[in-house]
């Protein structure tokens, strides 16, 4: 299992290529298509290339999976999954939302996450039974129960046509206080930190969800796939407050 020694060194090489991100994104950088249309940048593979030496010098037993291509195979049971910045599409339009995300799977499991923000200066991180944090300070979910009064985050609106629940997505969300899309992680980390209820996120990688799935249970909230599983590698995620988990399930299963 994960104990302090990995958690410091994830922060490090978060903290590492959050710095080396920072170069790239004070002066701009162009941006390149990969075959699935998303974005890629210089930065994205350097940063990755610094999480990946500092991860593998540290644990060299540990297996790798990174977006950008990095792969190792496990020794131990044991591997990091990488996103070097997470909202590439953010990063190169030069605004704050962009991150990294480093997590550790222990034979299947999700055990420590980091995710490092460094255009907003703040990096949260949870491992399995420790709870989550934000620069050391605890994070928990909102308590919120009424979805009158519960702030839902939805992405990827312009691929959700593609799910049956789609139908009837305006109309539903009508019942929620308020509806916010401001990115995968940035969505992500105000329901981990009780600045909203409800995430849905309907498409991505295990590298997109294995942090924010650890976040969130430590946090005291839900992780849940659309077909009711729990999995980073189902290809979509909810994450939402417990109050809320009965009618999240329903409505993404629809």
């Amino acid at each position: 299992m994960a104990n302090e020694l990995e958690l410091e060194a994830a922060r490090a090489a978060s903290q590492r290529a959050g710095e080396a991100a920072m170069r790239y994104w004070r002066t701009g950088i162009q941006a390149d298509d990969k075959s699935d249309d998303s974005p890629v940048t210089a930065a994205d593979r350097e940063c990755e290339r610094i999480i990946v030496q500092e991860l593998c010098a540290r644990f060299p037993d540990d297996g790798i999976l990174g977006e950008e291509g990095a792969e190792k195979k496990s020794a131990n049971g044991r591997r990091w999954i990488v996103d070097p910045i997470d909202g590439t599409r953010d990063f190169v339009r030069g605004n704050h939302a962009w991150c990294n995300l480093i997590a550790l799977e222990d034979n299947g499991e999700i055990v420590l996450g980091v995710a490092g923000f460094p255009a907003r200066k703040d990096t949260y991180w949870a491992s399995a039974g420790a709870g989550a944090w934000r620069d050391g300070e605890r994070i928990r979910v909102s308590g919120i129960k009424d979805v009158s009064r519960s702030v839902l985050c939805v992405n990827s609106f312009n691929h959700i046509w593609r799910r049956s629940f789609s139908r009837h997505l305006i109309e539903w969300m009508r019942g929620f206080w308020a509806v916010r899309s401001l990115g995968g992680a940035a969505d992500a980390i105000h329901v981990c930190s009780g600045m909203a209820e409800a995430w849905i996120q309907e498409a991505g990688k295990p590298w997109d969800f294995a942090v924010w799935k650890i976040l969130a249970e430590e946090s005291g909230g839900r992780y849940f796939n659309f077909d009711g599983g729990n999995s980073i590698y189902a290809g979509d995620c909810v994450i939402c407050v417990p109050p809320l988990e009965t009618l999240m399930r329903r409505f993404v299963a629809s």
